[in-house]
């Protein structure tokens, strides 16, 4: 029986994916968000940081693991020079991932250029060190979208926005300079999310066409109602929580209110099966290998039951 509905659950999931991608037209009066790739049938594999298991997070390197690993998105965590230049990094300082000290903000990104992002991983991870890590440099978000151009996905999070005055302006300038969006405000391959729920406000009112996802962080079990859901489908596709504080009829209510899920951050084999059983429509991983062969022993085993028990 828990494989039928498993099966069932599967299909119905698959279906909701059609439905939604044939549905942003009459979504018009609820944000007009446009055919990004993320309502495809197929469940999302978000590379976190990059293939950040592997190699220093937010580096080139991660990220062409990422695709090399099949990642469908390449995450980029935003972080603001005092410049106005917009860099990938997690932390809004630099302490952690370089070898350098201070906040972001009060760093041009000539000085930030001048700071080692990989050798610290190799410290930390010897097992995983390469020589060719030693030395990597923050990459802006040109960089990123030069580098990989529109062939790539993105996922991109604007990172402490209310310590960053115009970083969404920049943002949406950034996307139309690299062909991100369309003459139209439409794009296909860029996700925007974020914990600032005014954050995504201000993209939604800049640009109303692209797809936005609802970031959220519980320190005790989640929990959200129907009307807050709502509220989030008015100018969002999708919501993000940290997948250790959710259950499964969290992702049900999420999931009857047409929005995607995708929690983070997802890097246990046991965690990943369960996920999907739940109805997860994607998740963040630092390991998108390990995801990916899991979605193909589940999708085997949920094509190969043809007898019920």
């Amino acid at each position: 029986m828990k494989t039928n509905l498993k099966k069932f659950g599967f299909c119905m999931m698959s279906a909701a994916f059609i439905l939604q991608a044939t549905s942003m037209g009459a979504s018009a009066a609820n944000g007009n968000h446009s055919n990004s790739s993320i309502h495809e049938k197929k469940i999302v594999n978000v590379a976190h940081r990059g293939a950040s298991g592997y190699a220093p997070e937010h580096t080139i390197p991660a990220y062409q693991m990422g695709e090399q690993m099949k990642g469908d998105y390449i995450e980029i965590d935003l972080q603001m020079t005092k410049d106005g230049r917009l860099v990938a990094m997690h932390d809004e300082k630099v302490d952690r991932t370089t070898n350098g000290t201070g906040l972001v903000k009060d760093l041009t990104l000539a000085e930030i250029k001048k700071l080692d992002a990989g050798t610290w991983f190799n410290e930390k991870y010897p097992q995983l060190a390469k020589e060719g890590y030693e030395g990597l440099k923050v990459p802006t978000l040109e960089e990123v979208f030069k580098k990989f151009g529109k062939k790539a996905n993105y996922y991109i999070e604007t990172k402490s926005p209310d310590v960053y005055p115009g970083m969404e302006e920049e943002l949406l300038q950034v996307l139309e300079e690299y062909k991100m969006v369309d003459s139209k405000g439409r794009t296909k391959n860029v996700l925007i999310q974020s914990f600032s729920k005014e954050s995504l406000m201000k993209v939604h009112d800049l640009n109303p066409k692209l797809p936005l996802v609802q970031l959220f962080s519980y320190k005790n079990q989640a929990t959200i109602s129907d009307e807050e859901l709502e509220s989030i489908k008015e100018y969002a596709v999708g919501v993000g929580p940290n997948f250790s504080k959710v259950d499964g009829q969290y992702v049900k209510m999420v999931r009857n209110h047409d929005l995607q899920f995708h929690p983070y951050t997802v890097n246990e084999r046991a965690d990943m099966k369960k996920a999907l059983e739940w109805g997860a429509t994607g998740l963040f991983t630092n390991y998108p290998d390990v995801f990916n062969e899991v979605l193909r022993e589940y999708k085997h085993k949920d094509n190969g039951n043809k007898v019920t028990k």
